[in-house]
């Protein structure tokens, strides 16, 4: 019997349309194998350049309805999903610019060299694509992290074909991005089947234990994401599962900072972490400010601020439900203050709140440890600490972050003492971003950016954003004294594709 999947208003609770049935185990199987056939015809990288700019452009085309749609599923609104969608097609473009410009490819020529000891022989190595791609879709980004996402993006580029298990609340959005991206692939010549998207969480499961998919894209809950990573790595064949679960992305303030600007440090702080509802993967959870008079007068505008904010819907009842749980027990653990109270609206909605806590209660194993865990929603904890190794005795306790925070004084930031280097160098190990006098929600999709970070952040060291997303789904292989008429084109010493490469040890473009 089929399983209907319903978009659902999370505004209101209620159903808004059957978009869909989930996928049988069946739909699963001949979708992945309807991608692997699409291999062949996505090999061409100049095929593979015309369908990300197409599908950028057929987002684009069809935008009215999209947003419609996500908005109408998430609640985040116009204006933040346009913005999403603007990124969204812009990562496509600048993945094709990546296709077109070869470096990806990481070509080394190493000639033959009988001089040397010993005898170095004929080797060559480039990257190969993957085969098929399972991509999980995020909750949060409907859009950026989902169905056209970076995940998908990245793989196509790589020449990779796509299997995307949709997320559960924006169904209808998935469909309509999905069939985007098919019209995209048809428009350039290749096989619609290179992207399919399928629902249901069984089809989750299914997809990650598939012989023929090669790896994995994840972005979701440490829970969810754990269970597909140890699944699979238990295959008969493991394969890579490149997931983001979970960060908490602390922030430390001086006191020479707070001294300096409180006040904006805490209205900063009530803005970044009431950021689309506080559901960014990047919102600042914990925040390490100094007690004493600087850290009130930052405490004084956070709490202004955050009351300020108005109550938002998230983005179903599961994580409503979660996220008022999540306040009410950390609330209730001894010492923990409530200067601005998050809890329960109206009509759906959630307040945000500040959670106080001295840095002593952090230092060591203890029910406060809960602090130190992610709660996915408009909340943060400031913990006062009275001197710099309480602050540090907290920051070796916590887990791997995607990003991590520091606000120094003009003086510390300009070397003085050597405070904001000392620092600067104890956070780094706790993240894969480290900012400096700023705010971590908004990742810039660049070729210098690192989204990603130590478990549980992610499963692995590599990004989900940015050019260098795309060496997830590729392999080198080197090839051994192989006669130059079967070498292929990528490696040939006349270099017909002109692409940028090291051969004996000098780089060429």
């Amino acid at each position: 019997m089929a399983v209907p999947v319903w978009s659902v208003d999370p505004r209101t609770g209620k159903q808004r349309e059957q978009v869909a049935t989930e996928a049988t185990a069946a739909d699963v199987d001949a979708a992945v194998r309807a991608a692997h056939a699409a291999r062949a015809p996505l090999a061409d990288r100049d095929t593979r350049i015309a369908l990300l700019r197409a599908a950028a452009d057929e987002l684009a085309a069809d935008s009215a309805r999209i947003i419609a749609a996500a908005d109408a599923e998430t609640a985040l609104g116009e204006t933040r999903l346009t913005g999403e969608l603007a990124r969204t097609t812009g990562q496509l473009r600048a993945f094709a610019d990546e296709v077109a410009d070869g470096g990806y490819l990481d070509v080394i020529i190493d000639h033959a060299d009988d001089s040397l000891t010993p005898p170095r022989p004929d080797l060559r190595r480039y990257k190969i694509p993957l085969g098929v791609v399972a991509v999980y879709s995020a909750s949060n980004f409907p859009l950026a992290f989902s169905v056209p996402g970076g995940d998908t993006a990245s793989a196509l580029a790589a020449g990779c074909p796509v299997v995307v298990k949709a997320h559960p609340d924006h169904p209808a959005t998935s469909e309509l991005t999905g069939a985007a991206l098919r019209r995209a692939a048809a428009k350039v010549g290749l096989p619609e089947d290179i992207v399919s998207v399928l629902h249901g969480f069984e089809a989750g499961v299914e997809l990650v234990k598939h012989p023929l998919v090669t790896a994995a894209g994840f972005t979701g809950s440490v829970r969810g994401g754990r269970a597909l990573f140890d699944a699979a790595a238990a295959r008969p064949t493991p394969i890579p599962f490149y997931g983001e679960l979970g960060s908490l992305n602390p922030v430390v303030v001086t006191e020479a900072a707070a001294t300096e600007r409180a006040g904006e440090i805490g209205g900063g702080l009530a803005a970044s972490m009431t950021l689309g509802t506080g559901q960014f993967c990047t919102k600042p959870g914990l925040v390490l400010a100094p007690a004493g008079e600087a850290g009130d007068e930052l405490l004084d505008a956070l709490t202004k601020k955050v009351g300020e904010a108005a109550p938002g819907v998230l983005l179903d009842s599961r994580m409503r439900d979660a996220f008022l749980a999540g306040v009410r027990a950390r609330a209730e653990l001894e010492g923990v203050g409530t200067p601005v109270a998050a809890g329960e609206g109206e009509a759906n909605t959630v307040a945000a709140g500040v959670l106080t806590v001295d840095a002593e209660r952090l230092a060591a194993d203890g029910p406060h440890d809960l602090l130190l865990e992610e709660c996915f929603g408009p909340v943060t904890v400031l913990v006062r600490y009275t001197d710099p190794a309480q602050a540090a005795a907290v920051l070796s306790r916590l887990p791997g972050n995607l990003t991590a925070t520091l606000h120094l004084s003009e003086a510390e930031g300009n070397g003085d003492g050597g405070e904001g280097a000392r620092l600067l160098a104890e956070l780094t190990p706790l993240a894969g971003r480290i900012l400096v006098n700023g705010w971590p929600t908004g990742v810039a999709v660049t070729p210098a950016q690192h989204h990603g970070g130590p478990y549980p952040a992610t499963t692995s060291h590599s990004t989900s954003v940015g050019a260098t997303a795309i060496e997830r789904w590729l392999r080198p292989v080197s090839y051994q004294s192989a006669p130059a008429a079967l070498l292929p084109p990528e490696l040939r010493d006349d270099n017909p594709l002109g692409l940028p490469r090291r051969v004996d040890g000098r780089r060429e473009s």
